[in-house]
């Protein structure tokens, strides 16, 4: 499996919606609320053959309430 994140910024008063949308599709391995530039960070695992653009695109940006994205790939846990 491949482990990535998403951070997310939310449309004002959308946050927690947003994060019962993405916790309700049962895509995302964990989901965190943060303070800064991005209310979310979602920690997500696709299987190797999965395009992370497709996913992101198809599976996340398309939840009501999501005004922007910032995708992060990782390469090793420690």
């Amino acid at each position: 499996m491949i482990a990535f994140f998403i951070q997310i910024k939310c449309q004002l008063g959308k946050s927690y919606q947003v994060a019962n949308a993405l916790a309700d599709a049962e895509i995302a391995s964990e989901i965190y609320s943060t303070a800064g530039d991005f209310d979310l960070l979602v920690k997500f695992y696709i299987p190797p053959e999965t395009d992370i653009g497709h996913f992101v695109n198809e599976k996340v940006q398309v939840i009501p309430g999501i005004q922007d994205t910032r995708t992060i790939v990782t390469f090793k846990a420690f």
